[in-house]
Parts: C-alpha cells; structure tokens; sequence
C-alpha cells in the first residue's frame, strides 16, 4: 500500500507588505509543534493505519524555513505517496498564511487541516463562523478544535489517508488529561535554525484566572492538568542525550501548577547528577508568596522569567478581570526575584479603557525609576478570537480590523474609548522608546551588576532583541531573527506579483539598514556594558527601583500609581461631560 507523508506545518504572518515573516535563523521554537510531532510519532509508533502502511512525518517551521507547497507535491509524486497536511499551532494573525498555503494543496487535491488556538477560540466562544473560518471550510479545509491527545489524532490521520477528513473535528470543550500522554518532541534540524536552541516543554495547561482579554482559559480550559515529573524527567533527558540543556516552560502560569514542587526537585536531582540546565517559565505576579518557590526555581536551573505584569493601574487590572495582580504587592515581588540572579520580562498592556497618552507615557516613568525590569514586552489592547474582549465587541458591533494578520498584539486592531487611533499608536511606540532609551538601558544594567546578576551577555542579547525588533523590524521580539528573508513569490494571496525592480531594491536596502542598525546597537550596548562593570563604584550603586527595606521607595511607588489613576478617571469625567453636552 502507498505510504502515507505527513507535513506539519508551523505557518508564520504576513506582514504589512503581504509578505511572509521570516529569517535566516528565528527565535522561539512551537510548542505546539513539538506536542503534535510527539502525538503524530506515537501514532506512527502504533501503526494506526496497520501494519503495512508506513508513515512519515515531515516538520517545517515557516519562521526559519521556506514552504513551498508545490514542491511537497512534487517529492510526494515522485515516492508514489500520499500526502496529509496538518496545519499546526495556528494563531489568529497564523491564519490568513495557514488559508493560502492550503488553497494550493487543495486544488490539488491533498487533504489539509488546520488546528491552533484561532480555530479553537472560535468555536468556543461564537455561535457564528466569522468570514475566514467560512472561506477556509468553502476550500474543503478541515478544522480541527481543542487538544489532540488521547488518540484523537488517530481519526485523522485515517480519514486524511482515505481521503475523507470531516469538516470538522471539535474537542474543544473536552479537555484531555495530560499525566502519561505523547511526550513533545524536538526536530533537531530545525533547533539549528532557532538562535538559543532551547527545546520546549508544557508541564501543564488551563488556567484557574478569568483575565477578559486571554484566550487560553476558553481554549484550554479553567481547570488546569498537568503532566507528571516522570514525564518531565523522560523530556530532559530525550533532549540532554541529543545535547539540549536549555528549555522553555510554557506552562501559561507555572507557579499554578500544583505539581510544581515535584517537578522542581526532580530538575534539582538531574542538576546534581551534572546536568546543567537552563530554564525560562512564566509565572504570575503571587509567586513569590508560595513558600520555597523561587529558591527552588532558581536551584532548578532558571535564570529567566516572564511576568504577566499587564499595567500598574489598579482600575485597568480589574476591568480586565485580571484581579491577581495586586499593585501593593509589585516592588515586594519584583525584589524577592532579584535577590537571585534571574532576568525579569515583563508582559505590558497599552490602551486599557482609561488609558490617555499621557498616562502611558507617566507609567512607564515610574515602572523605569521605580520597577526592576530588564524587559518589557509591551503589546496593544487586542480582542483576540477566542477571548471575551472579542466576543463583547462583536456582539455591541464594534469595528475590529477585519484583517487577522493584524492581530499580532503588536497592531492597533480597534478603536480606543479615549484616544484617537493615532493618539494609540503613538503612545505605544513612544512607550516603547522610553523604556529602551540608551539612558535607561544603562541604569538596567547598572542594576544588574549592583545586584551581584552576573548575566551580562544574556541580559545585551535581550535588550537588543525586544529594542529593535520592534524599532527596526516592527515586529515584537518573540516573532524576530536574525536577517529578515523576503520571497517575491510568496505574496499574500489576492495581492500583485511585484516586478523584480521594485522588490529587490527595496528588500535589500531594509536588509542593509535593518542589519546596520542591529549591529550599531549591539555594540553600543556591549560598550555600554563594559564601562559598567569596569566602574569602581559599580557595587555601590542604588536607586529606588533596587532598595530593599526602603518603605518610602515602596510608598513613593504606590502614590504614583495612584496618581496615574486618578488623573485617568478626571480624564476620563472630563471625556464623559463634553459629549454629554455635545
């Protein structure tokens, strides 16, 4: 019987031009991508299409990779085999790229299904199927919904070989458990193409929190399960024996992971066996009050954190519904991490309801004098499909930009309440500017030095990485590389073919200039970081941000916060009373 090739792929964004993102070498790996290749290879392991069918999976991450449909079909004619795509890890801005790579294959006949937090967050949360959603189903494309573990992806892969993929497979609002399922795999040819070469891993998924602009709560559900540490265990060392030490957790939350202390200590006894392990987890901003937590973080190999800090204005917070976060608690929690040394990232919001330009710009002051953060990932206001911003919106008919490669978090997709659209987009790149101003990046790593962190490479690696993506390349650091690749011939569907006189100068002048940039700044940033540790005083240095005990630092903090507020409820009476009298 013909053997079956499977390809799963990992499809980028267009971007403002039409064209795919993509480097020579790209930054984050796909969890999602790991998860369905371990599924997928498990299986394969259990020949669920028999025992004379072989079955081959193929994995292409279009981050870093070129995907060429017509060429897949070609090498599929030529082995005499038969072809099933899967369209895998799929975001909102995903989708337009994951529609237009699938339309080749379905004129041609190949069977294609596309799965991934856009068609998921759809079908949990409308009761009508938007515009694209239709378009892909008109195309034949099958959607799959929800989490493909617990064999779901058995189905699959047997309808897609006798060509017979339903329209759609819906497991969204069924939930698997995760303790004993397929472990995610790592493709290492295509690690060789990541810049830090860590390999994922989620030890968990759900979250308990109700946060109105998050997707992952109606997607993966509020009740969160876990994997078990021997599964954590069996990951290390799959991927220590191919020369992986570093890892990305990307548990949304892992300070809620009630396992975590299992885990934990099961990476401190891999530490002590010697293997030195590197880990980056996402945690929320009440970790520092579960007892042991950081010590045992910090002893299991993590010297990078990501912190969902999302705004310092208590009113925007609990419009959100994102009611853990405490801004009383912020200096305590931010200094219980410094004590170690880690590099904080923190998530930032720009344009919450009260939101003016001028209160963006007074807050991100007071998070530069007054919050130790190396890095700030600052994103838009966005009603991602699958949220309840979204959902709202689309009920009160509210314009939302009707184009999903926009919904990168890093585009403007809505109206704000207070700000004209130009007034928003302003303060979002003049938000970001502030925070990575040169002055302010030297009174970071002074921080760092003063503190005892030493991680001066690591620490002039991220800062170049989230300043200039945005500056140089717009796009947000997670999404950027190293050297941008265009393709003339990989347009958006819809779009013309430039001519090849006015896309090849303009590619490689933005390469040119793009790659100056990167470099001038890189090594402003290595001279910056050289005088700093060369200083005599470098040890004494202190400021409000780094003194502990200091209440009046901490007091200084929350009356500043409290200003930010009122200032954004006077603006927003004011905005109230004039069109009342208009």
């Amino acid at each position: 019987m013909a053997p079956l090739d499977i390809y799963l792929i990992k499809p980028t964004r267009y971007d403002d031009d039409g064209y795919p993102v993509q480097w020579w070498r790209s930054i984050v790996p796909s969890n999602s991508m790991a998860c369905v290749a371990g599924i997928v290879q498990d299986a394969v392991d259990r020949k669920v299409l028999g025992p004379d069918v072989e079955i081959r999976y193929h994995w292409m991450d279009e981050t870093n990779t070129k995907v060429d449909p017509r060429a897949i079909l070609r090498r599929a004619r030529k082995a005499g085999s038969r072809l099933l795509v899967f369209m895998v890890g799929v975001q909102s801005n995903m989708f337009p790229r994951a529609v237009d790579l699938a339309r080749v294959f379905r004129v041609a006949g190949v069977p294609v299904c596309i799965g991934g937090f856009h068609v998921s967050g759809i079908l949990a949360m409308l009761d009508e199927m938007p515009p694209d959603i239709v378009e892909a189903q008109a195309l034949g494309i099958s959607l799959f919904a929800g989490e493909a573990e617990d064999g779901r992806i058995d189905q699959v892969i047997q309808d897609g070989y006798a060509g017979t993929l339903a329209p759609l497979y819906n497991y969204v609002n069924d939930q698997p458990n995760l303790a004993g399922a397929p472990l995610p795999l790592t493709d290492l040819t295509e690690l060789r193409r990541m810049i830090y070469g860590y390999a994922t891993a989620d030890l968990g998924r759900g979250c308990p929190f109700e946060c109105s602009f998050c997707t992952i709560i109606n997607v993966q559900g509020r009740k969160s399960r876990f994997r078990t540490a021997d599964d954590l265990e069996a990951i290390v060392r799959r991927n220590v024996t191919a020369g992986i030490t570093g890892f990305f957790l990307s548990d949304d939350n892992f300070a809620r992971n009630k396992a975590w202390e299992s885990f934990l200590d099961r990476l401190i006894a891999l530490r002590a066996e010697g293997i030195k392990l590197h880990l980056v987890i996402q945690v929320d901003t009440l970790a520092h009050k579960v007892p042991n937590f950081i010590e045992k973080c910090v002893a299991a190999g993590t010297d990078q954190i990501f912190i969902g800090l999302e705004n310092i204005n208590a009113d925007s917070l609990e419009s959100s519904k994102k009611r853990q976060n405490r801004v009383e608690d912020y200096r305590d929690m931010f200094l219980a991490w410094k004590k170690h040394p880690v590099i904080i990232t923190c998530g930032y919001i720009v344009g919450f309801p009260n939101d003016t330009r001028e209160s963006i710009i007074r807050d991100i002051e007071v998070i530069k004098a007054q919050l130790p953060i190396d890095c700030l990932y600052l994103n838009y206001l966005t009603p991602l499909p699958g949220c309840e911003d979204h959902k709202r919106l689309l009920q009160a008919g509210a314009w939302m930009d009707p184009d999903m490669a926009k919904y990168d978090l890093n585009h403007r997709v809505t109206h704000h309440p207070r700000m004209s659209d130009a007034e928003w987009e302003d303060a979002f790149i003049s938000a970001h500017r502030s925070f990575y101003s040169f002055d302010h990046l030297k009174r970071i790593m002074k921080r760092q030095i003063a503190l005892r962190i030493h991680r001066p490479n690591m620490l002039v690696h991220r800062l170049l990485g989230y300043r200039e993506s945005v500056l140089s390349e717009g796009v947000a650091m997670q999404e950027s590389g190293i050297i941008r690749v265009h393709r003339r011939r990989q347009r958006r569907h819809g779009l013309p073919l430039e001519s090849v006189f006015v896309f090849y100068p303009r590619y490689i002048w933005k390469s040119l200039r793009g790659t100056a940039r990167m470099w001038s700044t890189y090594g402003r940033l290595r001279w910056m970081m050289r005088q700093a540790r060369r200083d005599p005083d470098r040890l004494a240095y202190s400021d409000a941000a780094i003194s502990t005990g200091d209440t009046a630092a901490n007091d200084s903090f929350l009356a500043a916060t409290r200003t930010t507020a009122h200032a954004a409820k006077r603006h927003a009476a004011e905005t109230a009373r004039r069109e009342k009298a208009v």
